[in-house]
């Protein structure tokens, strides 16, 4: 049960990726922003549920994921860094007014967590097979 749920969260952190993507390419960058963190925290989940941690809170996941894989040395810094700027510019979008996103810098972000999911995914597939 617990390989099917860490595949379940796999899945839906490439289909919100690809969700971004179309949001991107519509400039609905609000939604592109909120897709890009949530891609993000979905393969964030798979990789501690690859260890049996979880947290109901996304500042728990988010704290797990930097203590047990960025400050671990199994991630790197620049994950980390980018997990939580994402997790901070969702806040923002979702929550704060008069918030104004560039298009230049959320392609960047698209980029980054794409390649934040690949890495990611390579780590969850490994732990799953031993």
């Amino acid at each position: 049960m617990k390989e099917k749920i860490i595949n379940y969260r796999r899945e839906r952190a490439k289909e919100t990726f690809e969700e971004a993507k179309i949001m991107f390419d519509n400039s609905k960058l609000f939604a592109t922003v909120n897709r890009i963190y949530y891609a993000i925290f979905y393969e964030s989940v798979a990789l501690l549920l690859t260890k049996d941690l979880y947290s109901s809170k996304h500042s728990g996941i988010r704290s797990l994921f930097n203590r047990e894989f960025v400050k671990a040395g199994v991630v790197g810094e620049k994950f980390g860094d980018f997990y939580n700027k994402m997790f901070e510019f969702r806040q923002r979008g979702d929550y704060e007014d008069f918030v104004e996103f560039n298009k230049e810098d959320i392609k960047t972000w698209l980029e980054k967590a794409e390649e934040f999911i690949k890495v990611i995914d390579e780590i969850v597939a490994k732990a799953i097979e031993e």
